[in-house]
């Protein structure tokens, strides 16, 4: 489509500083130890060998910086945050600064992202920008934070995620109150101190070590939360910022509610899709016929989990597969194999669900959004899960990691603030459908984001948009703003793939 008329955004660069060796572990350090004051220079070194390298001439650097465990009280107890580096391929002349990216969670590791996602960028954006990564505090190599059991939630096969009845209900609140418990066990003196604010701090310490005056951003999906707090804290040193499939400026439990409805209407449209292939699939011809051999595998899966995987484990991989459309040829198929065969390979997915970084992944993303706001009343829950189950019988709870919030131990007083008026512009993406971070959330961020422009990507229904989706209209307006500062004067929309085609 024909992008409107757009102004330019100046925003002065200056070249990063020099930086050198990886610092070994992410350790809490006792208040008299020596660390580098937050902003002095990083040194960069070699990575770590589970860092992928970018193909020849980029290269990957790696480092860390320390930082106070909480930035209210500098001269405390202090974190070491891993940071990544991909310089910019282009000439001094076409550099623009840094490009600090992160890749949403609460939890998601930003050291690797700095070359995958960069991979995906126009190249143009590749010539301009040093590609930053970094763990936020409790992720990866950042200080990195457990919960233990987690309530049950590494338990195999897992307990029902949707709990039908009053006993099961009361069982469910005390997993919760459990999972609360296990990480104020194990996460200690650092579970209050995890928040995305406290994050916001770090990314501008970077900034700082970096020698950057201001900094550019690309946050998708958790990463626009985080993006819209530093805008919020730090207005003034923003330069460029993309917020991709955007999390809105709710409370994280009620985000966590709309996004489970936003689940049930994309499971719709699978099970109408699913129908309408039904040579292919083999499900049924109508959204209700597939709807039903669905219920069937649950409820197979429940009375008898194969090998481990039951009901939790299949409300997962639905949840997974429901967020990206190239995922739905295999959830079909996966449902289909069981029905005819009692095999759950299809379903089942390759990595462990308790690994070690799927646990570290799990246990910040709970701490992360208990850090962030207040949480739910018990009551609440369960007021809420009734009201979805009116919905739909059969929901997808999968993502309703904020519920936990209910009984957590260090409860703030207040949310995260976000957004500022004193903010540059910044660029919002969205795909029209998907459910993951539905695109309500865009709407609503940008009330707190004046002069923010939304870019739609239409008839689409995946997660994640730019250097994602191999959009030309999508990718060249943000790279256009990126790279030349070009704000679209309204906001712009652009035509989508539609559902695929069954391969």
């Amino acid at each position: 489509m024909s992008r409107p008329s757009s102004r330019p955004l100046t925003l002065p660069a200056r070249p990063a500083a020099l930086l050198c060796a990886l610092a070994a572990a992410a350790t809490l350090l006792p208040t008299a130890a020596p660390a580098r004051a937050a902003g002095a220079p990083l040194t960069f070194g070699a990575c770590p060998a589970s860092i992928p390298r970018p193909p020849a001439p980029a290269r990957v650097e790696c480092g860390s910086l320390s930082v106070p465990l909480d930035w209210k009280n500098p001269t405390g107890p202090r974190i070491e945050i891993a940071v990544s580096r991909v310089p910019a391929a282009g000439t001094p002349a076409e550099r623009r600064g840094v490009l600090l990216v992160n890749p949403g969670g609460p939890g998601g590791s930003g050291l690797p992202y700095a070359v995958t996602k960069r991979a995906k960028l126009p190249e143009n954006v590749r010539r301009s920008y040093d590609v930053i990564g970094f763990d936020p505090r409790g992720v990866g190599r950042s200080t990195p934070v457990d919960c233990g059991a987690m309530g049950g939630l590494f338990d195999s096969p897992g307990a029902d995620p949707v709990p039908g009845g009053r006993a099961a209900e009361r069982g469910y609140l005390a997993s919760l109150r459990n999972l609360a418990d296990d990480c104020a066990a194990s996460a200690g003196k650092v579970l209050p101190y995890l928040s995305t604010e406290q994050t916001a701090h770090d990314m501008d310490a970077i900034r700082a070590a970096l020698g950057e005056p201001r900094t550019s951003f690309l946050g998708v999906s958790y990463g626009s939360y985080l993006g819209a707090a530093y805008a919020a804290r730090f207005p003034h040193r923003v330069g460029r910022m993309v917020l991709d499939s955007v999390v809105g400026p709710w409370d994280w439990y009620d985000f966590d509610v709309i996004q489970s409805r936003a689940l049930l209407r994309a499971r719709d449209t699978f099970f109408a899709w699913t129908g309408e292939h039904a040579e292919r699939f083999r499900l049924g011809r109508s959204a209700d016929a597939v709807r039903r051999a669905y219920v069937r595998v649950r409820a197979g899966l429940a009375a008898h989990p194969p090998n481990g995987f039951g009901p939790a484990e299949f409300d997962r991989a639905v949840y997974r597969a429901l967020g990206r459309t190239e995922r739905w040829a295999g959830l079909a198929d996966g449902l289909r194999a069981y029905l005819t065969g009692g095999s759950v390979d299809g379903l089942r997915p390759t990595a462990a669900f308790d690994s070690p970084e799927s646990r570290n992944y799990e246990a910040a993303n709970r701490i992360v959004k208990c850090a962030d706001g207040p949480g739910p009343a018990p009551r609440e829950i369960l007021t809420d899960l009734h009201r979805t189950r009116r919905l739909d019988p059969q929901p997808i709870l999968t993502g309703m990691e904020a519920s936990t919030c209910a009984y957590w131990h260090h409860r703030p007083a207040r949310r995260t603030p976000l957004g500022s008026p004193a903010a540059p512009p910044v660029l919002l993406v969205a795909s029209a459908h998907e459910p993951v971070t539905p695109i309500e959330g865009a709407r609503r961020l940008r009330e707190v984001l004046p002069g923010s422009r939304l870019v739609t990507l239409d008839q689409d229904y995946s997660h994640g948009v730019f250097a994602s989706r191999g959009n030309g209209c999508v990718d060249g307006t943000v790279a256009a703003y990126l790279v030349d500062g070009v704000v679209p004067e309204a906001d712009v929309r652009c035509a989508g793939p539609g559902l695929p085609g069954a391969r």
